[in-house]
């Protein structure tokens, strides 16, 4: 990525959160009541990463690291499962442990991937055509707009493919919404955070890319 000194650094940032999110998302955490995922104290920072790639660099950029991102999470998915396969030392006696908390079913990794996929480039894609149709005004419109269709796609894709069937449909409504709405919060209150930083690399790289004649394909 050659595109400024500030789009390797945020690509940087982008998979270690997308990582770290999938990792700790084994744990359910209780947040006021709400019973969520422990990733979505991490994941929205993806969104909003994308969102500053997308602003400055252009859609171009933002569709390698979300492929990049893609490989190297999935290389750790693998090397996770390939570690927990492996026969454990005689005096290690935290096995069952350790494949709880790490490992992850087939079903929760495919949702997982296809929701990350299709909800990314679908928030970088909104973002991208609406910053040509506001002459790059009103960043906070379009990161929100953006944020509700994407967040609420990967919500409801990977919570349907991944319990459906599991739980009741009630049950897997509420999951989703809960979870589209806590991300949504979480991009609005980093609102001044996606300023800062896209005013910041905007005048550090000399870059403020318009995807006026883009191809919007994820490949």
């Amino acid at each position: 990525i050659r595109r400024g000194v500030g789009a390797p650094l945020v690509m940087v940032l982008f998979i270690g959160t997308l990582i770290v999110s999938n990792i700790i998302a084994a744990k359910i955490v209780d947040l006021g009541g709400l019973f969520l995922p422990a990733a979505v104290l991490v994941f929205p920072v993806t969104y909003v990463l994308c969102d500053v790639l997308t602003e400055v660099y252009g859609f171009a950029v933002t569709r390698r690291v979300i492929w990049i991102g893609f490989a190297c999470n999935l290389m750790v998915a693998l090397v996770i499962q390939l570690s927990i396969w492996l026969p454990a030392a005689p005096f290690y006696g935290a096995s069952d442990a350790y494949a709880a908390i790490l490992g992850s079913t087939p079903r929760i990794l495919a949702a997982s991937f296809v929701a990350y996929l299709i909800g990314s480039f679908t928030n970088a894609i909104i973002l991208a055509k609406l910053k040509v149709k506001t002459a790059g005004k009103h960043l906070w419109l379009r990161t929100i707009s953006s944020t509700i269709v994407g967040e609420g796609l990967d919500s409801a894709i990977f919570i349907s493919l991944a319990f459906w069937g599991i739980f009741e449909p009630a049950q897997v409504g509420t999951l989703i919404v809960t979870q589209w709405l806590f991300k949504l919060a979480f991009e609005v209150i980093l609102t001044p955070v996606t300023y800062a930083v896209t005013g910041y690399l905007k005048r550090a790289d000399k870059i403020d890319h318009f995807d006026r004649n883009t191809r919007f394909s994820p490949f």
